[in-house]
């Protein structure tokens, strides 16, 4: 049977859309693709997480490129979830707690168009459900959310050692000090979403 899910071997170019059957993808990026990706990987119902760069002009970019900021690649996650299990609108309100929508390209430390915060929506549908989204989170922050939509394209698997990092690397200073507070946030508010 074929998947619709991205693939996480290189240099696999995968285009995620929303899966066949029970399973969605979502592709979003909020700064280092790292700190989503470790939010997801604990959320119920999810199936795949996969990092990778989408939003760019380059072919099978590489991690070192994108941080240049010079491929129009944003880090990104493609996330493959049941939504009987979990609802949409939860994957994307975890979206606007796991990361700050209000810096225009950047997160903390992290700065560039790479790291800007944005939803790539695979059809119309998904497009209308990531405005209400936004719509839902402005109360949540002090400052106007500046997360961009933008039609989804290609998405590029990251390399290997960028998947499931968190779970990988927890003592690495980046998962102390940055996501870690993240995930801290996220088990406050959705802890009945969570599995760890």
């Amino acid at each position: 049977m074929a998947s619709n899910e991205p693939s996480d071997v290189r240099p696999a170019r995968a285009t995620p859309s929303p899966a066949a059957g029970s399973a969605t993808t979502f592709v979003l990026a909020g700064g280092c693709f790292w700190c989503l990706d470790a939010v997801y990987r604990i959320t119920r119902g999810v199936r795949s997480v996969v990092s990778g760069y989408t939003g760019g002009a380059v072919e099978d970019p590489s991690y070192h490129a994108v941080c240049t900021g010079r491929t129009g690649h944003a880090e990104a996650v493609a996330v493959t979830f049941d939504p009987a299990v979990v609802p949409e609108d939860v994957i994307l309100d975890l979206f606007f707690t796991g990361h700050d929508p209000t810096t225009l390209n950047r997160q903390g430390y992290d700065v560039g168009t790479q790291y800007r915060s944005a939803m790539f929506y695979a059809d119309d549908d998904q497009k209308a459900l990531f405005e209400r989204a936004i719509v839902r989170a402005r109360p949540l922050w002090d400052q106007p959310i500046v997360t961009t939509l933008e039609p989804l394209g290609a998405f590029w698997a990251a390399e290997p050692e960028h998947q499931d990092f968190y779970a990988k690397q927890p003592w690495n200073g980046y998962c102390q000090v940055i996501i870690n507070p993240k995930l801290s946030k996220v088990r406050q508010h959705y802890s009945a979403w969570l599995t760890a």
